[in-house]
């Protein structure tokens, strides 16, 4: 299934880092950054989660908050947030109902041989509840910043 902009964004419940739970219903009324990352402390996954926690300040200015996903187990997601000391949540997905709802688990190719793994992509989520922009196969480089300015023309 692959998601569009303007339309409403799949309701989601995932246990995150700190013994959080994070979902939609609990960010009703409030933008949200929904990032869907591969693994836990693998180098561009490390470099974007770090990239976000500096924007922290920023984005709680323009009270947003940052989700990021992955299949991971919580044991690791939390090994990988206390290790660079990470506040935003984590969120496990190891069962993968909420990938699949947003398109992001998906067929990849490396040396010929075909797998099925996460694509980095991220979902800016307005106060409606409806997906205001999507950002595909994300380069990590400059990628917070780019969420930050889509979230000032919000």
């Amino acid at each position: 299934m692959s998601l569009a902009e303007g339309e409403k964004a799949p309701a989601f419940k995932l246990p995150a880092t700190g013994g959080r739970t994070v979902g939609s219903v609990a960010l009703k009324g409030k933008p949200y950054v929904l990032y869907f990352y591969p693994k836990a402390d693998t180098p561009g996954c490390t470099k974007q989660a770090c990239a976000f926690q500096e924007a922290l300040p920023a984005l709680g200015k323009l009270d947003v908050t940052v989700i990021g996903v992955s299949r991971d187990p919580m044991p690791k997601i939390e090994k990988f947030a206390t290790k660079y000391g990470l506040e935003f949540p984590l969120a496990s997905d190891e069962e993968g109902t909420v990938s699949d709802a947003y398109g992001t688990w998906v067929e990849k190719s490396m040396y010929g041989r075909k797998y099925m793994g996460m694509e980095r992509t991220t979902f800016l989520v307005d106060a409606k509840g409806k997906i205001a922009k999507i950002w595909p196969k994300v380069k990590v480089t400059g990628h917070a910043q780019d969420v930050m300015d889509a979230l000032k023309a919000l």
